[in-house]
């Protein structure tokens, strides 16, 4: 605490410096893939919008790796405002590119680039790279080395008027990444990936050994999604015939929300086995799904779910759920969204939720169409849901409820689900009578439960178990997930009256929700240790914020974004202000509670499966000890001196471990 703190120690990074101190914030440090992905993206980009028919992909033996492509070449002109050629500020401006502009006329309209940081990362972790464009029967080369400039941008020869194109080799910088070397693997896999979702394009990897020869593979599918998803699926035995179709939005009316050219292709087909697939936004791959793929799985659903009812197919007393038609689809979906929200610099997520209605959409229709015009087929799939469907019903735990002559009774206030799925059902533990109505109506009522408690629990981690049941809101949650209070040290039978799977903590995104969760993650910590320990305890967490775009004009709708802080607002602001947004055609609304939000948005932002952002609580077990004392020293009743003092010391520190 003697260190001086004064102007002096305030430290501006500039230029790729940032992504130097900390390069984890911008791209996967395990190995240098993700920072050659970024090039590739690019030739890819050119090809999505229609300017390039070949990219070619070399792996050098000194560990370099080049990426080239037959598209218009990036500019080398002066930047009008900048004063510096435009290929100089692409590959060392962060926030610099040509994709912000998605009006009409822009550069590009999809791609994956979104916030102008993808190559300018890859120069900064490399310790050269060189690139070359012919542009306007010329070519022209320029030279860096760990992001700087060490051959200026100058004229090197001459091309033929109709040859465009860029090349560019880089040479990752091993100190930066765990392991120095491309997975070769990884990136055959995500070429092969690229010449499936390019039709008409070839893509080339060649392999350049230490004696000069060259292997090489080149993909081309002219079949496209169809023809790479019978590849995946030669040796599955097969349901029905694959599913293969695409649809975009027009140019937009009067009350449409989604963009010309906005929408998906896809190719699905039912198996005998597990299922899975690949899905792509932008051309970019998102290995971790996102809302997209809930989008293909909801408008599947709801089409075949139609079909089964207007054939009378269904059984009494069944009901079919989505993951019943979804567990045995293999797939590849290849969505484009005009301005896609990923979780994270790597991209390996979609989080925009508009994309879930868009997909699930353009989806739906074909779907119905194609059953329609498929008759036995479709019949075979309704025969798989709704085995799946009953399998299902047969296997879950049945649940017995407390007669009212027992030692507890359900309490009136709670809103009860009407499944009796325990691992499906969630109970949320909502702030106040009043968000606990907008969570009732926002709620599936097929799984989950609602139980609104009334101002703030019992700080519970001192209070004998004996005396627990004194305080009402206390026994009403016991009473509602089946389990009594209990020890850490009690055998796991103590869960077998468990009647939920899940149990959500769901309080207002301020200071008090805060405190309110806090009392809740206290009560389970102390007192119902293995619901923690199993993994049934979790925190939703609701937006702060809504920010609201007016219409941009023609293929520019009027949009809207949450934001769960401060930060995350900023973060939407500045993006929007790099778009072009004009600050007049936002406007920032905060809500000042769950009550204050209507049922359809707090469905859509935390109650919804496919859109919620949930977090589970976990003690890991390296951390038991240091976790009791933490709770010790924040929850104890005569901790007072040494909370504040921790509060000074490292309250600005706190992360949540959840």
């Amino acid at each position: 605490m003697s260190k001086q703190y004064d102007e002096s120690s305030v430290r501006v990074l500039k230029g790729l410096e940032p992504v130097k101190e900390r390069p984890g914030m911008y791209t996967r440090t395990t190995d240098p893939t993700h920072i050659c992905q970024e090039v590739i993206d690019n030739a890819a980009d050119e090809a999505l919008a229609g300017f390039a028919k070949k990219i070619e992909v070399t792996l050098h033996a000194d560990g370099s790796l080049s990426v080239s492509d037959d598209g218009r070449g990036i500019p080398v002109g002066l930047h009008p405002e900048e004063g510096v050629p435009v290929v100089e500020l692409v590959f060392t401006r962060l926030h610099a590119g040509g994709k912000f502009n998605k009006k009409d006329g822009g550069a590009y309209s999809f791609s994956g680039g979104l916030h102008g940081v993808g190559v300018s990362v890859t120069n900064a972790l490399s310790t050269r790279l060189e690139v070359e464009v012919m542009r306007e029967a010329k070519v022209h080369r320029l030279v860096f080395s760990a992001g700087d400039v060490i051959e200026p941008l100058a004229e090197v020869g001459t091309c033929g008027q109709k040859r465009s194109g860029t090349r560019v080799r880089v040479w990752p910088d091993g100190k930066y990444f765990e392991s120095p070397k491309v997975s070769g693997s990884e990136l055959e896999r995500l070429l092969r990936a690229k010449a499936v979702l390019l039709p008409g394009t070839t893509v080339s990897l060649h392999h350049e050994k230490a004696d000069g020869q060259l292997e090489s593979k080149t993909w081309s599918y002219p079949d496209g999604l169809k023809g790479y998803l019978a590849e995946m699926c030669m040796d599955a035995e097969l349901i029905a015939p694959i599913f293969a179709a695409e649809k975009y939005c027009g140019k937009p009316s009067d009350g449409d929300s989604f963009a010309e050219g906005e929408g998906a292709a896809w190719a699905v087909v039912w198996t005998n086995e597990a299922g899975g697939g690949e899905s792509y936004v932008n051309l970019i791959p998102t290995a971790s799904g996102g809302t997209h793929e809930a989008g293909l799985r909801t408008g599947l659903f709801e089409a075949l779910r139609d079909f089964i009812d207007h054939h009378n197919l269904l059984p009494r007393n069944v009901k079919l759920q989505a993951e019943d038609v979804w567990s045995r689809v293999r797939f590849v979906l290849s969505a484009k969204v005009l301005d896609p929200q990923f979780q994270g610099q790597t991209k390996e997520k979609l989080n925009s939720r508009e994309a879930l209605k868009l997909v699930a959409g353009v989806v739906r229709l074909p779907f119905e169409t194609w059953l329609n015009a498929h008759v036995e087929d479709a019949k075979k799939l309704a025969e798989m849901a709704i085995s799946q469907a009953m399998s299902r019903l047969r296997s879950v735990k049945k649940v017995e409820r407390r007669k009212s002559s027992g030692i507890a009774v359900l309490p009136g206030k709670l809103t009860d689900c009407a499944s009796e799925d325990i691992e499906r059902n969630e109970l949320f533990l909502v702030e106040g009578d009043s968000a606990g109505g907008s969570a009732k109506l926002a709620r599936d009522k097929e799984y989950q439960a609602i139980l609104p408690l009334r101002g703030k629990v019992l700080n519970s981690l001192e209070t004998p178990r004996e005396q627990l049941f004194a305080n009402r809101e206390i026994a009403d949650i016991s009473a509602s997930i089946g389990v009594d209070p209990h020890d850490v040290t009690e055998p796991d039978s103590v869960l077998s009256g468990l009647r939920y799977g899940k149990i959500i903590i769901l309080s207002d995104a301020d200071v008090d929700g805060s405190h309110i969760q806090v009392l809740l993650l206290t009560l389970f910590y102390r007192h119902f240790p293995k619901l923690v320990a199993a993994g049934h305890v979790y925190i939703a967490k609701p937006p702060l914020f809504r920010i609201d775009t007016a219409s941009q004009g023609k293929g520019k709708p009027a949009r809207k974004f949450y934001a769960l802080d401060e930060a995350e607002k900023f973060h939407i602001l500045d993006r929007l202000s790099d778009e072009g947004v004009k600050a007049d055609h936002i406007s920032v609304g905060r809500f000042k509670g769950l009550g204050e939000m209507n049922a359809d948005q707090l469905k859509e932002t935390t109650m919804a499966i496919d859109t919620r952002r949930l977090y589970k609580v976990m003690v890991p077990n390296q951390s038991v000890e240091p976790t009791k004392q933490l709770m010790s020293m924040l929850m104890g009743k005569g901790e007072a001196a040494g909370r504040r003092e921790w509060m000074e010391l490292k309250g600005n520190e706190v992360e949540a471990d959840i």
